[in-house]
């Protein structure tokens, strides 16, 4: 299914260079991994994606919210100006996305949550971790809220 992508915001702080990710979060993963796919008190998944101008495949550690057998993300990008770019790569390659945790990998397929879904799931996320309520604060951006659904 095709995702419409968002439009960045007018304000916000900025996103970190792509650089800086790429050397630090194979470091972050790893130490995640060992404290149990968890982080600040938050439940982690290993999002990967393919770059959308590198054709690179690239993964990134992002907060989960489980929805029954799927799972919510939020490209919140701590309430910064632009989208997150794994947000860029699902929606560029929305049918080569793949999650990990708990030593377990799927195939997902992506749904971008919209009207009474979406302010549905992102209660959910909120009152499972509060700080994203925060993020709204900094941006006028609407951060995308997806559903990751397990292929068989």
């Amino acid at each position: 299914m095709p995702i419409q992508k968002l439009p960045n915001g007018t304000r916000g702080p900025r996103n970190p260079p792509g650089f800086v990710g790429r050397l630090v979060m194979p470091l972050m993963t790893r130490f995640h991994k060992r404290s149990g796919d968890r982080f600040q008190g938050m439940d982690l998944l290993y999002l990967t994606t393919v770059g959308a101008r590198s054709g690179q495949r690239r993964t990134t550690s992002l907060a989960r919210v489980a929805d029954g057998d799927n799972w919510l993300v939020v490209a919140a990008a701590a309430g910064a100006i632009k989208h997150p770019s794994w947000y860029h790569n699902v929606v560029a390659h929305p049918d080569d996305v793949w999650v990990e945790f708990g030593g377990e990998k799927h195939r997902v397929e992506v749904e971008q949550l919209q009207g009474e879904a979406r302010e549905r799931a992102w209660a959910k996320v909120v009152e499972r971790f509060p700080r994203f309520d925060g993020y709204l604060g900094k941006t006028d951006r609407e951060m995308p809220v997806l559903r990751l659904t397990p292929v068989p």
